[in-house]
C-alpha cells in the first residue's frame, strides 16, 4: 500500500472507535438497546474477559476451561499470561460475585507469586484487553463532557484553569473521572432506569450504577442548576441537560482513563497517589463558596484514572501505607478530595505484589486480636500466581524471551505441541568483531533448558514409585505417561493437590540470561566444512544452567544443592530423543507403510470378532495367517517362529492380539459410540502398540537391517562403507524431516553414535 492509502486505514480505524457526542437522552435510548454500555467497573471487566470467550488446554495434567482474554488475543499475544489458568478461572469468579454484589463486593483482589511469574504481564493484559474491547460496540465506555459557557456566564467559566473566553469548542470539558452519564440523573429517576433495564436482561449480573457525579461535574449541574432557577425554567433537568451544556462521549480505556495504574516508583502523598492534587495557582481564583474549588483539581491520582473501570496497585508492597487507605473504597466506594469535598468512586480494586508484602501484612500477627492490620487483610482476596510446571508452557515462555514470537501456542492434539516443543531455533548475534552471525539452538536445547526449569519447581515428596521428576513433568504437560505400549492417565497416579508444585524453582529469568550468554560463547569445537562452532547443544544448556547456580545470587545454598541433584534425569531424557531422531533418521525408509499396519489391524480385528473381510472385487475372504505372522514377527519384532504352530498363532500371540490390539478398538469403539463405528475410522496411531510400529525403531532394527553398519566409523567412516552410506542418508534426513541444520545433526549424531558405541555387539 501506499503511504496515503496507509493513513486512510488509520482514518477508518479511528472513525470506527469514536462517536460523535450525543445527548443525554440517545444514550438513555442506546442503554436499552446494548445494555452493557452502562456496566459498572466489575460488571464491565468481566464482560471483556467473557467476550473473548474460551479454549481448552492442559495444565498439571488435567482439562481446564481457559479464558481467551488472558492470551492477549488483541496484541497479537505480546502479553499473554502463561499458565495459571486455574487461578484466573477464580479470578474471574470472584468478579462474578463481585459484580452481582454477592458478599465479595468489598473485596480488593490480590495477585502475589515469585518474581517472573507473570504478574506484570497480567497488568499489560488487562489494560490491551480492556482498550480494545471498548473500541468494540459492544464494549464502549462512554462520559459527559459541559459547557456552561452557553449560558451566558459572565463571571466564570468550567475549566482546569484555562481561558473561560475562548471560542465555543473549546469549552466543553469532560468529567476528569469517566463519570458515568447515568449519574447526572436524580437518584429516584436513575432507580426507574435501572429497573427497567434490570429487567429485561437475561444476565445474572443487574447493572449498578451508585455513585453521584464527581465534584468537577458536580460544580457544572450546580451552576447551571442555579441559573436557570433564578430564570425560572419550569423544565429544570431538561435545560440543565440541554445538549447545549451537557453531551455524552465515548472514550477508549487506557492507562489514565479507565485504568489506573500506581507503578513502584509513583510517590508524593497518599491522598495525592490516591486521587490528587491541588493546583495551588488557581486556588485563589477559583475560591467558590468559602471552600476550594473542585475544577482546580487534578484528578491524577490512581483511584481518579480508574475510575469507571480497574484500579491497579503494582508492587503493592512499596505502597503497603496506601492499603489500610483503601479500605472505604470498596467498602463505600467513595474519597475524599478535602474536608467536604467527597468523591464517590466505582473502580475494580487490583493489587499485585511479591510475597514480602504477606510479610509486611503479618508484622503484628503475633497480637492476636489487636493486629492492627487485620481489617485490611480480611479485605484482601489473595490468588497465587506460580511458576510454570508445564513443559510446553515453560519452552514458549522460553522461546518468548529469546526472541519476538509473541504468538500463543494451540494444539488440537499434543503431537503438535511436542514438534514444538523439540524445534531449534535460531538467533542473529553479533560477534566481536561486530559482524552478525546466526547461532542455532539445536533441537531439544530449549526442550532441555525449558525441562530442567519444569523439574525444578515440582515436589518430589508425592512420586509414586518408580517414577522420577521427568516423568510427573510429562505427566503434568500431556496429561498421560506412556510405558511402551501402556499408557497410564494422570488419573491413575496419587499425586498430592496441596503439594508445592510451582512455589519455587529456577525462574525464567535465570534460564533467559543462561541462553543469552550461551550465544555469546566461544565453543571449542570445529569441523572441516560445518559451522558446528555456531551450535548450542542441550548439553551446552543443561551444563551452564547447572555450573551457573553457585554463582547465582538468586538461589540459596538449599536451592543450589537441589537443583544440581534434578539435572541428570534431564540430561537422560533428552539423550533419549535424539537418540530417537537418529534411529528414525537412519530407519526413515525402511517404517512400515500405513497400508500395511492398516490391513494388519483389519485382519486381526476380524480374526477375533468374525466380522467379514472383502478384497478388491468384494468377495468375502478369511483373515490371512501367514501375512499377521509375518508382521508380527518382522514389523513388530515381537514373536519368533517358535510361538507358532505353521501359521497359526500359539497362546501368547493369541493374548498380545486381544489385549494389545482390540482391546484398544474396543476402547476407540466406545468412545466413538454415538457414531456408526468401523475399524477403518480408527487412528491408528491411538492404539500404543500400532503407534510404535509406525513412530519408533530400536537399535536392533538397524542391526538387523544394515548388518555391516559399524557405529564406532561415525566420525570419519571409511570410504565405500555401509556406514558412509548410511551417515550420509541420516543427516539428510535428519535435515529434511527433524529440522536439524548439518551442523546440528552432524554433533547430535556423533553424541549419540559415541555413547551406542560402547554397548554395541
Amino acid at each position: 500500500m501506499s503511504g496515503h492509502d496507509y493513513v486512510t486505514e488509520a482514518d477508518r480505524t479511528l472513525e470506527e472507535t469514536y462517536e460523535e457526542p450525543m445527548p443525554l437522552a440517545t444514550y438513555v435510548d442506546r442503554v436499552f438497546e446494548n445494555p452493557t454500555i452502562a456496566s459498572h467497573a466489575s460488571k464491565y471487566l468481566l464482560e471483556a474477559i467473557e467476550a473473548a470467550g474460551t479454549r481448552t488446554v492442559v495444565e498439571e495434567g488435567e482439562e481446564k476451561e481457559r479464558y481467551r482474554f488472558f492470551d492477549d488475543p488483541h496484541n497479537d499475544g505480546e502479553h499473554a499470561i502463561l499458565g495459571n489458568t486455574e487461578v484466573l478461572n477464580q479470578f474471574v469468579d470472584d468478579l462474578r460475585s463481585i459484580a452481582a454484589g454477592r458478599a465479595k463486593d468489598e473485596k480488593i483482589i490480590w495477585f502475589e507469586g515469585p518474581t517472573a511469574t507473570g504478574k506484570s504481564e497480567l497488568k499489560r493484559c488487562l489494560v490491551n484487553g480492556l482498550r480494545e474491547y471498548s473500541k468494540t460496540p459492544e464494549g464502549r465506555r462512554y462520559t459527559v463532557e459541559w459547557n456552561v459557557t452557553t449560558a451566558d456566564v459572565e463571571e466564570r467559566g468550567l475549566s482546569y484553569g484555562g481561558d473561560p473566553t475562548a471560542v465555543d469548542d473549546t469549552n466543553w470539558y469532560e468529567s476528569p473521572v469517566q463519570a458515568h452519564p447515568l449519574s447526572v440523573f436524580p437518584d429516584a429517576i436513575r432507580e426507574d432506569i435501572l429497573e427497567e433495564l434490570n429487567g429485561q436482561l437475561e444476565d445474572h449480573v443487574p447493572v449498578r450504577v451508585d455513585a453521584e457525579l464527581d465534584p468537577f461535574s458536580r460544580e457544572a449541574y450546580d451552576y447551571l442548576e442555579e441559573h436557570y432557577r433564578r430564570e425560572g425554567k419550569e423544565a429544570l433537568f431538561s435545560a440543565i441537560a440541554d445538549d447545549r451544556h451537557l453531551r455524552v462521549k465515548n472514550y477508549v480505556v487506557d492507562i489514565g482513563q479507565g485504568v489506573g495504574v500506581l507503578h513502584s516508583e509513583d510517590d508524593g502523598r497518599p491522598k495525592e497517589r490516591l486521587v490528587g492534587s491541588w493546583m495551588h495557582g488557581m486556588l485563589q481564583e477559583l475560591d467558590s463558596r468559602g471552600r476550594k474549588n473542585p475544577q482546580a483539581f487534578s484528578y491524577d491520582g490512581v483511584l481518579s484514572q480508574g475510575n469507571g473501570v480497574i484500579t491497579v496497585v503494582e508492587d503493592a508492597a512499596q505502597h503497603a501505607d496506601l492499603l489500610q487507605k483503601l479500605l472505604n473504597v470498596p467498602d463505600e466506594q467513595s474519597v475524599k478530595l478535602d474536608q467536604g469535598i467527597g468523591m464517590d468512586v466505582d473502580t475494580q480494586m487490583l493489587i499485585i505484589s511479591n510475597p514480602d508484602l504477606e510479610a509486611q501484612l503479618n508484622q503484628h500477627s503475633d497480637r492476636n486480636g489487636m493486629d492492627p492490620l487485620k481489617a485490611l487483610k480480611r479485605r484482601l482476596d489473595r490468588h497465587e500466581f506460580g511458576y510454570l510446571t508445564n513443559l510446553s508452557l515453560e519452552t514458549e515462555l522460553i522461546r518468548r524471551e529469546l526472541t519476538n514470537e509473541t504468538e500463543v501456542w494451540e494444539a488440537d492434539r499434543y503431537g503438535d505441541l511436542a514438534d514444538r516443543i523439540r524445534e531449534p531455533v535460531t538467533v542473529r548475534v553479533k560477534d566481536r568483531n561486530g559482524e552478525t552471525r546466526p547461532r542455532e539452538f539445536a533441537p531439544h536445547a530449549i526442550e532441555a533448558a525449558a525441562l530442567y526449569a519444569v523439574v525444578s519447581r515440582l515436589d518430589e515428596e508425592d512420586l509414586p514409585n518408580g517414577l522420577d521428576l521427568v516423568d510427573k513433568a510429562l505427566i503434568f504437560d500431556q496429561g498421560y505417561l506412556q510405558e511402551g505400549d501402556t499408557r497410564r492417565d494422570k488419573e491413575e497416579f496419587d499425586f498430592d493437590g496441596d503439594g508445592e508444585d510451582g512455589d519455587h524453582g529456577i525462574p525464567v529469568t535465570y534460564t533467559r540470561d543462561t541462553l543469552a550468554e550461551l550465544l555469546q560463547t566461544d565453543r571449542d569445537r570445529h569441523h572441516s566444512e560445518l559451522p558446528v562452532e555456531d551450535v548450542v547443544m542441550p548439553r551446552d544448556v543443561l551444563n551452564t544452567m547447572a555450573e551457573g547456580l553457585s554463582e547465582a545470587p538468586v538461589f540459596s545454598t538449599g536451592e543450589r544443592s537441589e537443583f544440581e541433584n534434578r539435572v541428570v534425569p534431564v540430561k537422560n531424557y533428552v539423550f533419549d530423543q535424539q537418540e530417537s531422531d537418529v534411529i528414525e533418521a537412519i530407519m526413515h525408509e525402511k517404517r512400515v507403510d500405513e497400508e500395511t499396519v492398516a490391513e494388519y489391524v483389519e485382519h486381526v480385528y476380524a480374526w477375533e470378532t468374525d466380522e467379514p473381510l472383502h478384497n478388491d472385487r468384494g468377495e468375502r475372504v478369511e483373515p490371512d495367517p501367514l501375512k499377521m505372522k509375518l508382521f508380527e514377527i518382522e514389523h513388530l519384532g515381537r514373536f519368533s517362529e517358535a510361538e507358532y504352530e505353521g501359521n497359526m498363532p500359539r497362546e501368547s500371540v493369541r493374548n498380545f492380539r486381544r489385549e494389545k490390539v482390540i482391546t484398544s478398538l474396543n476402547r476407540h469403539a466406545w468412545e466413538h459410540r454415538n457414531e456408526d463405528f468401523s475399524v477403518e475410522d480408527v487412528d491408528l496411531a491411538a492404539i500404543p502398540v500400532i503407534k510404535s510400529v509406525l513412530e519408533s525403531h530400536d537399535w536392533d532394527d538397524v542391526e538387523r537391517t544394515f548388518e555391516d553398519f559399524d557405529p564406532r566409523q561415525w566420525d570419519d567412516p571409511p570410504s565405500g562403507t555401509e556406514t558412509e552410506t548410511v551417515k550420509a542418508q541420516t543427516i539428510e534426513t535428519m535435515v529434511e524431516r527433524f529440522d536439524y541444520s548439518e551442523a546440528s545433526a552432524e554433533l547430535t549424531s556423533r553424541h549419540v553414535m559415541g555413547q551406542v558405541c560402547y554397548r554395541w555387539d
